[in-house]
């Protein structure tokens, strides 16, 4: 039979026209450079009907908050009114990781705790719920935080597995094993959802990474709870609506991977927060690292997640610019 040349494929026509990782993300750090230094973009950057120039959240599908510590403790360490107005200007929604003395000065901007801390003396995630040693001492000053949230309105607390040592101190007492950890967390975790329920405050319990071995906040070498299989099995053995995961997606594919799969597995059920960095580095959101994160966004929006994301990235250069490319990549 002879082939009707009009029905051939055309290479031109079938080919995508859609921004690469690469270009994407490109564009998105040129667009931030010129605005931050106040220049106007080369033409070719520039649309004809001369449609505005994304420089902060408009979507706001996705509800972003800036988590403090990278840049508080990190850097040239901003002071809170400065990573306040940080936040407004880019349009988002909070600042988290902060504890009861913070958040009147949030409230002045406008702005809410998307997540608080637990009240443990830092570093919080060493002694945690899998220890009996310490296990006393954080359920107390947890309960008092979730108090204070709900006093506040703050909707989220954090807590943590803890390090395997039984003893910080002396490692040679050795290490709690996996299965005995579980079981005093999820029993931690059960007391504290009594108190969550009943002041309407979620409790996260975070998983964290132990590969990374460093003593920066990349890594959590000794951590427990360092696989998110374990982290979700717990939560579900604790059956509460108040008690969920914080999903952090830099832990998350350093330990696991297949992160947009375990988003859908675990759904909103389980999910209570999500946290972001660039792997490896917990760095920018840029095109050195291997995330691509508007799929990883749709994918909250597709399982109808309503909660906030954290932006968790340490700043290697301008922390404004690093930011805006952030939260405009996540604002899907």
């Amino acid at each position: 039979m002879k082939k009707n040349k009009e029905n051939k494929p055309s290479e031109k026509s079938d080919k995508k026209k859609l921004l690469s990782r690469k270009d994407m993300l490109k564009s998105s750090a040129a667009i931030s450079a010129a605005m931050v230094a106040g220049m106007s973009l080369p033409g070719c950057a520039r649309a004809e009907n001369e449609q505005r120039i994304q420089t902060g959240v408009e979507n706001d599908r996705i509800k972003q908050v800036i988590v403090s510590w990278p840049y508080m403790a990190f850097g040239d360490q901003w002071n809170l009114d400065q990573l306040c107005q940080a936040a407004v200007d880019l349009g988002c929604h909070g600042i988290e990781l902060v504890g009861p003395d913070e958040w009147p000065t949030m409230q002045e901007y406008g702005l809410v705790c998307g997540m608080s801390t637990n009240g443990m003396p830092d570093p919080p995630f060493e002694k945690g719920l899998n220890n009996p040693r310490y296990r006393d001492e954080v359920l107390e000053r947890t309960k008092t935080r979730i108090e204070e949230c709900a006093e506040a309105g703050v909707p989220n607390v954090i807590a943590f597995t803890g390090f395997e040592h039984r003893d910080l101190d002396n490692p040679d007492e050795g290490i709690i094993p996996p299965d005995e950890g579980a079981e005093y967390t999820i029993d931690g975790l059960k007391e504290l959802a009594l108190l969550a329920e009943q002041n309407n405050v979620t409790v996260c319990l975070e998983h964290l990474n132990s590969r990374v071995q460093n003593d920066d906040n990349r890594g959590h070498p000794g951590y427990q709870g360092d696989d998110i299989d374990y982290c979700a099995d717990i939560i579900r053995a604790v059956g509460s609506p108040n008690v969920k995961l914080l999903f952090d997606i830099y832990h998350v594919q350093i330990m696991n991977g297949d992160v947009i799969a375990r988003i859908r597995e675990y759904g909103t059920d389980l999910i209570g927060h999500i946290h972001t960095a660039g792997v490896p580095g917990r760095s920018e959101l840029d095109d050195e690292q291997e995330l691509f994160y508007p799929p990883i966004m749709e994918a909250l929006l597709d399982i109808g997640y309503e909660g906030y994301v954290g932006q968790e990235f340490i700043p290697t250069r301008d922390p404004m610019e690093g930011l805006r490319e952030a939260v405009v990549l996540c604002d899907v």
